[in-house]
């Protein structure tokens, strides 16, 4: 276009541009309205969709109204093109970035809501967002004229080299993956590894999975040594889970009032301590003669792994406290300690490998001592 601008022109760019401000101002509005409904539902997904359009409408709105100016102005066909491409490339990559975001938080509410923790499971994020921008990256150049088939090619070619060069990190990638999908391991589960590691998962990334240990370490472990090592999950197939605390009493007990008094403190302890299963009926197993009393398991349950520890603390402080209370005996280890004088016969007696008596040929002199 050859003509001269002119003030009708002027007015139009100043209109367009005018309008695309209002109609800016207005998406802000209607924006705004919309994620107040969106924040009274429960699904997350409204909100997540409500902050990409945020992102995208004033974006939208400012091309359109540059668009407009544009084709108000004499511009030579050359230079309308060029704008129109750049607006289109620009609205191309703002799109792009909002829906690989939207995809992305729609991908952590689902892993989420599945896990039900506060962490998140970031490797499918990351797959899910580069996938997104590399179709949002192809889309553009295509856009533009420019042919994708030579960079396809390229890439693939490239791919395979890049492959056999990141053998290690490839491997962790995919057992990351077959971890997450299998759901054998989640964030937010309590783990024991067979060669020691144990804590609750925080995150499972693209590389490595990273561990919390009880209080606040971190260990930082390979998706492949974690796909390979014998693993307990304590939060499956439930976080509920039992545990077994070890008592003794005396060989003089009344064992039927011990297990009525154990059931009772237990009882107790599931119903008032937090992290306990009050529906839980507890239970007392007598299993052992030992040495100096009888040994019995008391078996509880508990809301999750961590809960143990303070289940089992306000379980023996009340226990030891009743069972003085009921006057009931928990015997010490005995040891009898028999010394023997110089000069006498030693007694008969167990022999040492070599043959010779163990104690030597001393008087016996015997005594008791308590002790642990």
């Amino acid at each position: 276009m050859n003509r001269a601008l002119t003030l009708h022109d002027l007015i139009v760019v100043c209109a367009a541009l005018a309008a695309s401000v209002a109609m800016g101002l207005l998406s802000r509005m209607a924006l705004r309205w919309l994620g107040e409904r969106a924040s009274r539902t429960r699904w997350r997904g409204d909100d997540i969709i409500v902050d990409a359009l945020r992102t995208i409408a004033p974006w939208a709105c400012g091309a359109a109204g540059v668009s407009g100016a544009a084709a108000a102005l004499p511009l030579t066909a050359r230079v309308d093109h060029s704008v129109n491409q750049v607006l289109t490339a620009v609205l191309i990559l703002v799109t792009t970035v909002a829906v690989a975001r939207v995809i992305a938080d729609l991908v952590r509410a689902q892993a989420l809501s599945r896990s039900g923790v506060a962490g998140s499971a970031t490797i499918f994020v990351n797959i899910t967002r580069i996938a997104v921008l590399a179709m949002g990256v192809l889309i553009l150049l295509e856009t533009l004229g420019i042919s994708i088939a030579p960079l396809l090619t390229a890439l693939g070619v490239g791919g395979l080299a890049v492959a056999l060069a990141l053998q290690d990190t490839l491997a962790n990638l995919f057992a990351g993956v077959h971890i997450l999908a299998s759901k054998t391991v989640q964030p937010g589960h309590y783990i024991r590894l067979g060669s020691g590691e144990e804590g609750y998962v925080v995150d499972i990334n693209w590389r490595n999975t990273t561990v919390r240990q009880l209080p606040d370490n971190l260990v930082i472990i390979p998706n492949a040594k974690l796909a390979g090592a014998i693993t307990i999950n304590y939060h499956q197939p439930e976080e509920q889970m039992s545990i077994m605390i070890q008592a003794r009493v005396d060989y003089d007990s009344d064992l039927d009032h011990v297990e009525r008094v154990s059931i009772e403190v237990a009882t107790e302890v599931m119903a008032e301590v937090s992290g306990g299963v009050p529906d839980h009926e507890p239970v007392v197993r007598f299993h052992t003669f030992g040495e100096a009393g009888i040994d019995f398991s008391v078996i509880l349950r508990v809301q999750e792994f961590s809960d143990q520890y303070l289940i089992k603390h306000e379980f023996l402080k009340r226990l030891h406290q009743r069972y003085r209370t009921e006057a009931i005996d928990i015997p010490l280890p005995m040891r009898t300690v028999v010394l023997q004088q110089p000069g006498q016969v030693p007694l008969p007696g167990p022999r040492t490998p070599e043959g010779d008596p163990a104690l030597g040929p001393k008087s016996p002199v015997r005594m008791s001592k308590a002790g642990h």
